[in-house]
């Protein structure tokens, strides 16, 4: 049985945040309920990657939404409000992510929702915070990026901003909103209580930045320093980073500089021998390393390097990886099935609980595919 059999969550979440928690919910086997717009449904069903749909979603949609029903109505609607409140009721999780009022407008805020269910967990993920001169600001994943400094660390120096290329605030945000949830569900049991539980995308990435947030705070302010070539972290030293071969390219990561330098068979001025100078001359001890390292092939330099246990990687693309036995061993793929059939494959739940990987194999839900279903099964 899967951990969270038994668990209802409703999720009025749209596009990617918090839709992502309850996708993560799901793989754990709790019942996750999308409420919907009639006939257009949730925003996050016209958001594409590539302009890739299925069927008339898109394809993001069905990956970050499998294993979900849907609940189409109009909040706006006392009859649907009605029917909803009636599912509150009896809900574990309510999960959404408007922007602030619009649920207190509706009469669905966590002081509404509370009094209906005292025992629910009532989730809510914002762009900024409740309060502040962002509160209003739409929260999106690379307008948060911009605003939080974490376009500063990746790429080398003179790349100016560069962001990350994937929704890593959004996929990160989802994780602690589900961390939160589940947090509050264990106090549940223990209490009978629901609570409030919060997140926001520029926390969690300001959270995701906390190492080096933390040394910001304790060197004087200083600013991130990326290397001029193969940066990997703006905050360490070489050899740390990512470097061409004769064929390819290798990422060494932390390593003792002469270990290195005695695998690589190259001398090394003495003030680079200390540790205290790795750092601050990075991009000249990289440089001496770079010339060393076009000499071989990236296996060459592997063999020599991992039978010194120097910690040290191939640097591979897509094709490469999925190819590799180092991949196929995890089955970390899945295929899943559109309500009419048509199959996707996309990755499954990364989490395994008494030795066994979970899999969904249905896929997101057409709006309002299972209003009537709902409706009789919870006499609404």
């Amino acid at each position: 049985m899967k951990p969270l059999k038994g668990i209802l969550v409703l999720e009025f979440s749209q596009y990617l945040a918090g839709p992502s928690a309850g996708l993560r919910l799901a793989d754990l086997g709790a019942r996750v309920i999308k409420i919907e717009r009639p006939l257009t449904g949730e925003g996050g069903r016209q958001i594409a990657i590539k302009n890739l749909f299925i069927e008339k979603d898109s394809l993001v949609f069905h990956t970050i939404n499998r294993n979900k029903e849907s609940f189409a109505a109009d909040l706006k609607d006392p009859e649907d409000l009605s029917k909803i409140k009636k599912l509150l009721a009896i809900t574990d999780v309510m999960t959404h992510n408007f922007r602030p009022g619009v649920m207190e407008r509706i009469g669905l805020d966590y002081k509404s929702v509370s009094t209906i269910n005292p025992k629910l967990v009532y989730g809510v993920v914002t762009g900024y915070g409740n309060e502040g001169p962002w509160a209003a600001k739409a929260g999106q994943d690379l307008l948060v990026q911009a605003l939080s400094g974490l376009t500063y660390l990746s790429g080398n120096d003179n790349d100016g901003p560069v962001p990350m290329g994937l929704a890593a605030t959004d996929i990160l945000t989802g994780a602690h909103f589900c961390q939160g949830i589940l947090a509050a569900l264990v106090r549940r049991g223990n209490t009978q209580k629901g609570g409030l539980v919060e997140v926001s995308l520029l926390e969690s990435t300001l959270d995701f930045q906390f190492e080096v947030l933390t040394t910001h705070f304790n060197d004087g302010g200083k600013l991130p320093c990326r290397a001029k070539e193969g940066s990997a972290h703006a905050y360490l030293g070489a050899p740390y980073g990512v470097y061409t071969t004769k064929d390819n390219y290798i990422s060494i990561a932390m390593v003792p500089l002469p270990i290195l330098a005695s695998f690589l068979n190259v001398e090394l001025p003495d003030k680079y021998q200390s540790e205290e100078n790795w750092f601050e001359y990075r991009d000249e001890i990289k440089a001496i390393l770079q010339k060393v390292l076009l000499t071989k092939s990236t296996a060459e330099w592997l063999e020599i390097l991992e039978a010194g246990d120097v910690w040290c990687s191939a640097v591979f693309d897509y094709k490469e990886f999925l190819e590799h036995d180092g991949y196929k061993i995890l089955k970390m793929d899945q295929e899943i099935i559109t309500s009419k059939g048509e199959k996707i494959r996309t990755t499954c739940c990364p989490i395994r609980v008494d030795n066994k990987r979970y899999y969904s194999y249905k896929s997101a839900p057409l709006v309002g595919e299972d209003t009537n279903k709902i409706i009789k099964e919870f006499n609404l």
